[in-house]
């Protein structure tokens, strides 16, 4: 499985951003996607995470700002972010797993920077 993120960039403090991660090659058809994010000096973090039964879940630091969604074919993920903050700059990564858990996942994408600016 391959992962494409796009979507990253430069915004300011209050504006918003809408990340994409196109997954390719053998997809299981019961799979969890998600976005995570790593700031300097900091450890990697679940940012949000879906089903392909459309199942969601978020961080906290980042419930009723950004919404996490995918595409009819369940091939691409995205993650809208809405009034962003300084502190969610850092790098955001897509990835992918076989079956339900939003943990333990096999494929990773490259990262996409994201900076919000104060």
């Amino acid at each position: 499985v391959q992962l494409q993120a796009s979507g990253g960039g430069l915004v300011q403090a209050g504006g918003s951003l809408r990340l994409s991660c196109a997954a390719s090659g053998s997809i299981f058809s019961i799979n969890t996607m998600s976005w995570h994010r790593q700031a300097p000096g900091q450890q990697r973090e679940l940012v949000a995470g879906i089903q392909s039964g459309s199942r969601t879940n978020y961080a906290d630091s980042v419930k009723g700002r950004f919404t996490i969604s995918r595409d009819n074919a369940k091939t691409t993920v995205y993650l809208q972010m809405n009034s962003l903050k300084p502190v969610d700059t850092a790098v955001y990564y897509c990835a992918y797993r076989r079956g339900w858990n939003y943990y333990g996942y096999e494929y990773w994408g490259q990262g996409t920077l994201v900076t919000v600016s104060s």
